[in-house]
């Protein structure tokens, strides 16, 4: 297996390629930046010089039949999967394109309310039913968490028909629910389990880690490499296991992803994954050290909470990621936003997110001791020249919704413009959410209530980037006519 591991098969045949000093008379037109000098100028030649479209020697995206064929083959191994796709239109399509495998128009998936959008953008491109599991909440740092095994169950005998279940694995906030639990139950019950491992990655790699989606039996799962896994950004694996077929799932895969793979983005999946298997290990030991150390100093300096493995009750809080370096600020009197937006215009420090209480600053291997540091650094001065009383501030991130119709109904049906103010009481027929993290406040289909109107506005004024609907100043909603 080391040996194979030490391949990477894109990268070489791209290697290859400019060895062979080949005259391109095919796209793209830059011609491998010959044809671009600006360009070729800010990202450099050695891109440029790989920025190349399909061809024989490199194989094509959608129908590998060799050197792509062996990446996947070679990152199925690295996951612990039957066949892993390389995924160039984002962590987004592989997570739709995992739930459109799975369901059918008018099919049902369990899933948590608080998947990211690109799970219930599924459902609206497919026909789908969800039926929502609602999250646990902590009534302290009211922060939406995992699955309760005993919800889930419940969902499961009240929709015995269900395709799927879906499962967070781990939340944004570094949360997870008992994956292996939920693939027996699901499994005994006929029914797919996929897992949105878009914050996962490193499970796969590191030791000590919560259970992988792979590894618990799961059947799908989206895997962004991007993040803790060091590819470029908008690339990511699609890993399936059992007995998916991985050549449905390629159609399916090859109805939304593009016709022209990107060379960059797949040979930064490949290089990274043999980075990870040679390597994994040690490298997310060092990140799990820098997160611990950066823990301590942030909840020495008093008021702020970094919280970790001590939240575990082994139901909805199954386990914790500690490399997720997650903070609540509302005890310094501070939604996480605005101490997001300080650090960025008055340090230099740009974090993850921040929402109503709390932030994420995301810890990786590219990190140094001098960073965090200086994050400390910047979080104690915050608190010493920004701190206030924290009377009157929402002390909550997620608030259940009421289910009116599906998605796609909501969606494609018949809408009118109402100014956001007036549209409690309303069937919301698009989305509102704060982006990062894409957790939608609202999906089509939804009840509007005065309390979800009230939070959509304090986060509006509290600097949340608001996203999701047809008005881009979120002063106007679409509602189901």
């Amino acid at each position: 297996m080391e040996r194979n591991q030490r391949e990477a098969p894109i990268m070489e045949a791209l290697n290859r390629l400019r060895e062979a000093r080949i005259v391109p008379f095919d796209v793209p037109g830059h011609k491998r930046g010959r044809g671009n000098k600006e360009l070729t100028e800010f990202l450099g030649q050695q891109c440029l010089s790989v920025d190349v479209n399909s061809m024989k020697m490199l194989d094509n995206l959608c129908h590998p039949v060799s050197v792509i064929a062996r990446a996947e083959r070679l990152a199925a191994d690295a996951f612990h999967a039957k066949h892993a796709f390389f995924m160039v239109n984002g962590t987004t399509s592989a997570v739709q394109s995992m739930v459109m495998a799975a369901c059918k128009r008018g099919e049902k998936i369990i899933m948590p309310r608080n998947v990211h959008r690109s799970a219930i953008n599924a459902l609206i491109l497919s026909g789908a039913t969800p039926v929502y599991v609602n999250p646990g909440v902590d009534q302290r740092l009211g922060i939406p968490l995992g699955m309760s095994v005993n919800d889930v169950v419940k969902a499961m005998d009240e929709n015995p028909d269900a395709k799927a279940v879906l499962v967070n694995n781990p939340t944004y906030y570094g949360i997870c629910s008992n994956l292996r639990e939920i693939v027996r139950l699901a499994h005994d019950r006929g029914m797919l389990v996929l897992a949105d491992e878009a914050h996962g990655t490193h499970f796969y790699f590191g030791e000590n880690m919560p259970v992988s989606a792979m590894d618990a039996g799961a059947d799908m799962a989206s895997v962004s490499m991007h993040k803790s896994g060091g590819s470029l950004t908008q690339s990511s694996f699609l890993l399936v296991n059992n007995q998916v077929s991985p050549g449905y799932v390629r159609q399916i895969i090859n109805l939304t992803q593009t016709t022209s793979g990107s060379y960059l983005l797949m040979s930064s999946l490949d290089i990274s994954r043999r980075n990870l298997a040679l390597h994994g290990k040690s490298i997310f030991r060092t990140v799990c050290d820098m997160a611990q150390y950066t823990r301590e100093e942030i909840n020495r300096i008093g008021g702020y909470y970094a919280y970790s493995r001590e939240l575990v009750n082994g139901d909805d809080i199954f386990d914790f990621d500690i490399t997720k370096l997650s903070v609540y600020t509302l005890d310094i009197g501070l939604a996480g936003i605005e101490v997001y937006d300080i650090l960025r215009d008055e340090f230099d420090i740009q974090i993850e997110f921040g929402d109503i209480g709390n932030i994420l600053a995301y810890i990786s291997v590219g990190d140094r001791r001098l960073d965090l540091e200086r994050l400390c650094s910047a979080l104690s001065e915050i608190k010493r020249r920004f701190s206030k009383d924290r009377t009157g501030m929402f002390d909550h991130e997620y608030i259940n919704p009421q289910v009116r119709m599906t998605p796609q109904q909501a969606f494609y049906g018949e809408k009118r413009s109402l100014p956001i103010r007036e549209s409690t009481g309303q069937v919301c027929s698009e989305f509102v959410m704060c982006y990062p993290p894409g957790i939608p406040i609202l999906a089509p289909g939804e009840y509007i209530t005065q309390e979800i109107l009230d939070y959509i506005l304090y986060a509006k004024e509290k600097g949340c980037f608001m996203t999701g609907t047809e008005d881009p100043t979120i002063e106007h909603i679409n509602v189901l006519a």
